[in-house]
């Protein structure tokens, strides 16, 4: 393997394991449920920018506070 790929699958595995990253990708899934049941609700696909502007004003508070306090215990 090259420098350059070890490097690069060295940085992709320290993306993958930060606590930041697997915080975005934790919201994501909750949001791409919210615009599946959202979408499931309204018979048609309400597309992602409206389920994330939906999710965020409804539930992102309440959804981060649970994950606190699960990360607590």
């Amino acid at each position: 393997m090259s420098n350059v790929a070890k490097e690069s699958s060295s940085a992709n595995d320290l993306l993958k394991n930060s606590t930041l990253y697997r915080e975005f990708q934790a919201e994501r899934e909750e949001i791409l449920r919210h615009k599946w049941i959202e979408s499931e609700k309204a018979g048609r696909d309400i597309g992602f920018e409206h389920a994330l502007t939906d999710w965020i004003i409804k539930h992102r508070a309440s959804w981060r506070k649970s994950r606190q306090a699960a990360a607590q215990n």
